[in-house]
């Protein structure tokens, strides 16, 4: 699953670039997700306490779904990381408006040129929005994508240049790369680097919790290879070299 951040102050074009791009993929065949990053401190989509919704969570359901006809609403009492937010999603491509902790390519939307550094990051590839409408093809030696005018040429962009996402680790938990997580990000955005330079593309030891992969750094990697193996070692039936599963039902 790709995913592709975009960027910017308010009124600055961010949906407009996410619904190109959302539509845009979409009529190539591919699967599409969003997440839509909300900056009002005060914003809940169930506001009222006296709601059933509100009341469940309020007796300590969490989470709490609400079905309606049209629609299906799944109620965190907490803000979710984005890495366990996108474990929900197994989608082609994943757009991100608004959302800035993910590793992934980035695209900066802004009303001026001015504007546009205050979003620059290593993980910045592309310049959209209003400041499009300027005719620049450069800015910071980003390219420049007016969607109103062109909207397949971001597509085509997005299509070939984003990757999977990036994990979050703590330097001092995995830099076996030689890199912060982010850092690789940026490498990968200008092609220095590729998403298989990550170190946990082919995990030695996967673990998978109701069949969702949980990414391990290779310290951790090696504690519960070395777990394992201990105890299969010391049992009837083991054989060097041969497959080893361990399946846990709690």
């Amino acid at each position: 699953m790709k995913a592709v951040a975009v960027n910017g102050l308010s009124k600055s074009g961010k949906t407009t670039v996410c619904e190109t791009l959302i539509s845009g993929l979409r009529r190539r065949g591919y699967r599409v997700g969003s997440v839509k990053e909300i900056h009002f401190e005060g914003f809940a989509i169930d506001p009222d306490p006296t709601t059933n919704t509100r009341r469940h969570r309020a007796a300590g359901a969490d989470p709490v779904t609400a079905r309606g006809l049209y629609e299906t609403d799944v109620l965190y009492g907490s803000k979710l990381p984005m890495e366990e937010i996108l474990r929900h999603y197994d989608h082609d491509f994943v757009i991100l408006e608004g959302v800035s902790d993910c590793n992934v390519l980035s695209i900066i939307t802004a009303h001026t040129v001015e504007e546009v550094e205050q979003h620059l990051s290593e993980r910045a590839a592309a310049i959209s929005g209003v400041v499009a409408n300027l005719q620049l093809k450069e800015a910071y030696g980003l390219p420049v994508f007016n969607v109103l005018h062109d909207p397949e040429s971001l597509v085509d962009f997005v299509e070939e240049r984003a990757f999977e996402p990036l994990p979050s680790f703590d330097p001092e938990c995995c830099s076996a790369c030689g890199h912060t997580c982010p850092e690789l990000a940026g490498l990968i955005v200008r092609g220095k680097a590729s998403r298989k330079d990550c170190v946990l593309w082919a995990q030695e030891v996967e673990l998978y919790v109701d069949g969702a992969a949980v990414p391990m750094v290779p310290f951790v990697q090696k504690i519960l290879k070395n777990a394992v193996l201990g105890v299969a070692r010391e049992l009837r039936g083991f054989r060097a070299g041969k497959r080893i599963e361990v399946r846990l039902r709690s």
